[in-house]
């Protein structure tokens, strides 16, 4: 008798949660849409190097994903390793050099990002722009999965670098972050 009634309550109990699953309305479940990334995304205000970091990550994705066609999200997976590179060049028709110019294109555009929200100095800007879109492609793939580290290099240049502007200009220490 007691096997019949755990039989009956696993009935009950299964009926009663597919009931509330229904209710919370679990039958019409969307996956939402993935963000445009041609579209300006605004930064907030970032309070730590972590934070302008992975604001920096996201801006060159979105950066990269608009000029290659695809969602962020999917350029993230293809950059994570070579082989998932290789699977997305492939699946995509996209070369080595096409796919150098977005994500080069697409750090310029964190730059640019980072510069407008403040998080970077003007002074610091225009020569990493100039230097990002020369570097090679494996090294600006390194730089979009660990910007972290890229950005806490540009960091302590800038350390040193502050006090002498501030000496040279007096005033420049107000344009640096």
């Amino acid at each position: 008798m007691s096997g019949r009634v755990l039989i009956a309550g696993s009935i009950v109990a299964s009926v009663l949660l597919v009931g509330a699953y229904l209710a919370a309305g679990g039958s019409s479940y969307e996956p939402e849409k993935t963000q445009d990334p041609c579209k300006p995304r605004e930064w907030t205000n970032p309070q730590s190097l972590g934070q302008i970091a992975n604001q920096f990550t996201i801006s060159a994705l979105d950066g990269a994903a608009c000029q290659l066609g695809v969602s962020r999200e999917t350029l993230a997976r293809a950059l994570a390793t070579p082989e998932a590179r290789r699977r997305f060049t492939e699946r995509y028709g996209i070369d080595d050099e096409k796919l150098a110019r977005a994500v080069r294109a697409g750090l310029v555009r964190a730059v640019d990002d980072a510069e407008e929200a403040g998080a970077l100095s003007p002074l610091l800007a225009a020569p990493l722009r100039e230097t990002l879109q020369r570097i090679p492609l494996e090294q600006a793939v390194e730089i979009i999965n660990d910007a972290q580290s890229f950005l806490g290099n540009v960091e302590s240049f800038l350390g040193p670098a502050k006090g002498i502007l501030e000496e040279l200009l007096p005033g420049a220490g107000q344009l640096l972050p």
